[in-house]
């Protein structure tokens, strides 16, 4: 068992936290020396479970526009307004789409954001 001079306390074995409390390193508890085993050690992806499939896994497809009855009452509206540009159509069209596949739903403030884009602009 190769011992080192521990990194987290600098071989004092003992460390202070921002209270000013003095307690044992939890790396080399309290030894000042930190073995190959033992001591902190990282556990961020260790588990199978964790790992993403290779590329086995079918993609759901994108959803192309709304599909609650509040989400297609509002794209109705976006596309009667005169008062907006076909790029600005779309690109709210989008912003209800992804709005449903992320809350299941319009919402009652997301609805008034979007009437609100509508609205001619103030002279």
């Amino acid at each position: 068992m190769a011992a080192e001079i521990c990194g987290i306390c600098g071989g004092d074995g003992r460390i202070n936290n921002s209270f000013g409390n003095e307690t044992r390193c939890p790396s080399c508890h309290g030894t000042g020396r930190r073995s190959d085993e033992g001591g902190l050690r990282d556990v961020t992806k260790t588990k199978p479970s964790h790992h993403k499939p290779a590329g086995n896994a079918a993609v759901a497809p994108k959803q192309q526009g709304p599909a609650t009855a509040g989400g297609l009452l509002l794209a109705r509206e976006v596309e009667a307004c005169a008062t907006v540009s076909a790029d600005t159509k779309a690109k709210i069209l989008r912003e209800i789409a992804d709005h449903e596949a992320t809350h299941g739903k319009c919402t009652e403030t997301f609805i008034k954001k979007v009437r609100r884009q509508l609205r001619p602009p103030v002279r």
